[in-house]
């Protein structure tokens, strides 16, 4: 039996040294997995849904506004948003591909003109969080329904 089925069972995980040795450097989901992760938490399943295809992850979420926000207040806006995500040229590419609000597409402009900019290009400064994302990714690929991603050591 092994020591994560003796955990569940309330029997106490035996010490050991870490070690990497061996160590799977790769993050693999496919889209009913992602779905599933958010479907734990019912309240959140109702308001987002993620699709995966061919470079693109496409999330669809349904936002309740908040009684107290003017002219909002007590409606429900449907979200769409787009992101792309492959891998070029040794680095990582993260882009928005766009975002419409109950169905209109938002204006390039209103987004800070980020559509199809790439997030780790315009963003990969020294120490920033897209630079350090990117330094520790080998590979990335999101295909139908399923998405990859190699990290480096």
């Amino acid at each position: 039996m092994s020591k994560k089925k003796r955990a569940d069972k309330g029997v106490a995980l035996e010490p050991e040294a870490y070690s990497e040795e061996g160590g799977k450097r790769e993050i693999s989901l496919t889209e009913k997995e992602l779905n599933a992760l958010i479907a734990k938490n019912p309240e959140v399943a109702q308001h987002v849904a993620i699709d995966l295809s061919d470079n693109l992850i496409s999330i669809k979420m349904i936002v309740p506004i908040d009684e107290e926000i003017p002219a909002l207040g007590g409606k429900t806006l449907r979200l769409n948003l787009g992101v792309i995500l492959s891998y070029q040229h040794g680095r990582p590419v993260v882009a928005l591909k766009g975002v419409s609000l109950g169905g209109i597409p938002v204006p390039n402009a209103w987004l800070g003109n980020l559509k199809n900019k790439n997030l780790v290009k315009e963003f990969g400064d020294e120490g920033s969080f897209w630079k350090l994302f990117s330094d520790g990714v080998a590979d990335l690929k999101v295909k139908d329904g399923h998405i990859q991603i190699k990290l480096k050591e």
